[in-house]
């Protein structure tokens, strides 16, 4: 712990007793003149802020605080002058006056400036003049020649509160390099410079004014509010300032700047003890002395009998028999017995202790067992449940996928069974009806999907109209969030409540003419085809209306009123919000670089709308075109290895240690590697339900890959995540098993493009840090030229 803490470097320790320890400070009325402190070194440069001026003129100076001299030793203090200058700031054309220059000794060589000459002093100072862009605020500041523009940026991150990699220093237009010198910029001694200061991201991150720093003053009274038991009350304290300089008892010297820290356990004095209230004493006094006493009577003492003349009563006097003599060996055994017996009692009940938290604990693991089972056996109860609504009632494009996959199954179980107990003409005619089945459930199917698609598309205009209406959120500084209304989501929120009036049904005749009425001056507002349109067959409508005409008869004409007022909602002229909302951008050169040609459906669509799995070189086919493809062949349900596929998504995050190939993984991708390579079971307990099977890590020290990987239950997989070693939980004959199957999709998934150049990186990467062994072979970096295929 240190009274001071500058920058961090070297330090040497000091003892109380050096030279450097015992020198004081001398002439402190001429240190209190200059305005330095005694034991401080002068600060490097003093920065001034102004406003930038209509015309710069080349005789302003700038005050600079006295500069250490070169040979001076970085552990002792400067000296005060006995003549102190201060320069002279001076604005106008006014001749500038002659400043006697201090004499200094011929700097070292090494203080030089390279390339510019002998006779250029690094440590001579010039005036900088930085102009802040774009605000034009100008900072003029002392600066050393030596000093580069990377240290100048260190200084103005700190001081503006900004990361050093966004401020931009030019000189002249052009944008130097961080190594560059003031004297490389050709300024000398006592000139001046002006360089231009912007950032490199002016609209996240904008120059800051500078606003210099105030030294803190401290007051002569404070006051302290103490918390009491029962109330809060102010405290009036009194600030005694030091009146001495504390002597220097040890401590340490920077060998940079020559600043002093000194010990705070020597320079603090010890905090008082509190008082506890418990009386303590020394060992001595509460320690008994033991005194020996003989109690065997003397030879010579005499016993009072009656005789003669002498009567004593005998009413008080027992007749005392002796006992059994007892020898040492029996009591010590007797006090043995009496010890046994205590320990076989107590031992008891350690022992009935112990069998009852054997016997608590397994009652618990058979509650926790069952209700794990009970959980599990729940969870795949509403699993097939949730399955058997998502068939009944399939709604979104997965559970399509699902029916379109038991359909599949259904009918290669059909097919096998036929062909395996028909023959000749009974099988032509059994296929002829598997045949006309299979037409019938498709057709069910689309039926399905043709009403769930009306369903969904009035689904998706709700959703928009609610996003587009959706007020602005954001969380403040305080964590609330808040929600902000701006004139386009009252607008977009206006269009949604006339377009879900115009769709309302069992509307009376007024009631109806009021929303049209209400709708024909909201369209009002532009001139255009559309809303031509649209005022034509509002004022259509209501003359039918006051006609009598059913509303049965209306309904094709009120469709059409709701559907060319949804394009108008939808144009973002009319409702702003919802150009944000569109999946067309409104600008088409902004797709010309990701338009991609789709060969099936001969369509120009965008990238977005490719599936591009990880052993594909072209875009292929599009989403629309493969989905058709795999109903009406393939049929794969997908689902499960999406989920699987999100699961392990969820845990490389949670590792964060920038693990990118599970993000490369496509279903498909996953749909291999589970199928083919791991066989679709658990590699431990050959569990072949994919609802309960992961895919984790291998190994836990390296990121995820197809060849570091294993297909566990959940249960298995949190056991395995919890060992330390791979030799620790399996045997040689188990890790060379997994190895041969890291082996396998290394081999498959070396090949696709994307991921070559991770598998070379993370195997360079991951070659020097692990030794061989057969718990590391399958992360350790293969020959991709000596495999095949």
């Amino acid at each position: 712990m240190a009274e001071e803490t500058p920058q961090p470097a070297a330090e040497e320790p000091v003892a109380a007793d050096t030279p450097a320890a015992e020198e004081e400070t001398p002439a402190q009325e001429p240190a209190a003149e200059t305005g330095e402190e005694t034991g401080e070194q002068p600060e490097p440069e003093a920065a001034a802020v102004e406003e930038k001026p209509a015309k710069e003129s080349p005789k302003e100076t700038v005050a600079v605080k006295d500069k250490p001299k070169p040979d001076e030793k970085p552990g002792k203090k400067p000296k005060a002058k006995a003549a102190p200058v201060a320069k002279e700031a001076k604005l106008g054309p006014a001749e500038p006056a002659e400043r006697p220059k201090p004499p200094s000794p011929e700097p070292p060589a090494a203080l030089k400036a390279p390339g510019k000459g002998a006779d250029i002093n690094l440590e001579a100072t010039a005036t900088v003049k930085f102009v802040l862009m774009p605000s034009g605020q100008v900072v003029t500041m002392a600066c050393m020649l030596g000093q580069t523009l990377q240290q100048l940026k260190i200084q103005f991150a700190n001081e503006l509160k900004m990361p050093i990699n966004l401020i931009m220093l030019m000189f002249d237009g052009k944008t130097m390099s961080d190594a560059t010198t003031l004297a490389d910029l050709g300024v000398g001694p006592n000139g001046t410079v002006q360089l231009e200061m912007q950032s490199a991201d002016p609209v996240n991150n904008p120059i800051r004014s500078y606003r210099p720093r105030q030294e803190y003053q401290m007051p002569d009274v404070i006051t302290v509010r103490v918390q009491t038991e029962r109330d809060a009350k102010d405290v009036v304290v009194e600030i005694e300032r030091a009146t001495s300089k504390k002597p220097f008892l040890g401590g340490f010297r920077h060998k940079v700047n020559g600043a002093e820290f000194h010990n705070a356990a020597a320079q603090t004095s010890q905090k008082a003890r509190t008082q506890s209230g418990v009386d303590r004493y020394c060992r001595d006094t509460q320690t008994v002395q033991q005194l020996h006493q003989v109690q065997q009577t003397f030879n010579d003492t005499s016993t009072q009998m009656t005789g003669v003349g002498v009567y004593v009563c005998n009413l008080e006097d027992k007749l005392m028999v002796p006992g059994k003599y007892t020898l040492a060996d029996d009591h010590l055994f007797s006090i043995l017995q009496k010890v046994i017996l205590i320990q076989k009692y107590y031992r008891r009940w350690l022992a009935k202790r112990y069998v009852n938290k054997l016997k608590e604990d397994k009652r618990r693991r058979l509650e926790w067992e069952r209700l794990e089972e009970v959980r599990k056996q729940k969870e795949k109860e509403d699993r097939i449940k949730l399955e058997f609504q998502r068939r009944m009632h399939p709604k979104s494009k997965e559970d399509f996928d699902l029916l379109y996959a038991a359909l599949e199954k259904w009918r290669l179980e059909e097919l096998e069974r036929i062909n395996s107990s028909l023959t000749g003409a009974e099988r032509k005619a059994a296929l002829c009806m598997l045949l006309d089945q299979e037409t019938q459930l498709l057709a069910a199917i689309e039926r399905h999907k043709l009403e769930t698609g009306v369903d969904n598309k009035h689904n998706r205009i709700q959703d928009f109209l609610e996003k587009a209406a959706a007020p602005k959120k954001w969380r403040g500084f305080d964590g609330k969030p808040t929600e902000m209304d701006t004139p386009y989501t009252l607008r977009a929120k206006e269009l949604r409540d006339i377009y879900n009036s115009i769709n309302m049904k069992y509307l009376t005749q007024d009631e109806r003419l009021d929303v049209l009425l209400t709708l024909k001056h909201t369209v009002k507002e532009h001139d255009c085809k559309l809303t031509q349109e649209i005022i034509e067959l509002i004022d259509r409508e209501a003359d039918l209306l006051m006609r009598g005409v059913k509303e049965s008869n209306l309904t094709g004409l009120r469709k059409r009123i709701s559907t060319l007022f949804l394009q108008y909602i939808k144009t973002p002229t009319f409702n702003p919000e919802a150009a944000h909302l569109l999946k067309v951008p409104q600008d088409p050169s902004s797709l010309r670089k990701n338009i991609y040609f789709c060969s099936s459906c001969n369509k120009y669509l965008a990238s977005t709308e490719f599936y591009l799995s990880s052993n594909s070189r072209t875009p292929g086919k599009c989403r629309s075109c493969l989905k058709i493809d795999n109903d009406a062949r393939i049929r794969q349900d997908y689902s499960h290895y999406r989920r699987m596929l999100k699961a392990l998504r969820r845990s490389e995050e949670s590792y964060n240690d920038n693990s990118q190939i599970a993000f490369l993984m496509q279903e498909s991708d996953l749909h291999y590697l589970v199928e083919n390579i791991w066989s679709g079971q658990s590699v431990l307990s050959a569990w072949q339900d994919l609802y309960d099977l992961v895919l984790v890590r291998w190994d836990q020290h390296a990121q995820w890959s197809p060849w570091n990987c294993i297909l566990l239950t959940q249960d298995e997989a949190k056991s395995h995540q919890h060992l330390v070693t791979l030799d620790e939980g399996y045997g040689e004959v188990f890790i060379h098993k997994v190895t041969q199957k890291h082996t396998l999709a290394r081999n498959y998934f070396s090949r696709l493009p994307g991921m070559a150049e991770l598998i070379r990186q993370h195997g360079a990467d991951t070659a020097h840090s692990m030794a061989p062994g057969p718990s590391t072979i399958a992360g350790r970096a293969l020959n991709m030229q000596s495999q095949k295929v």
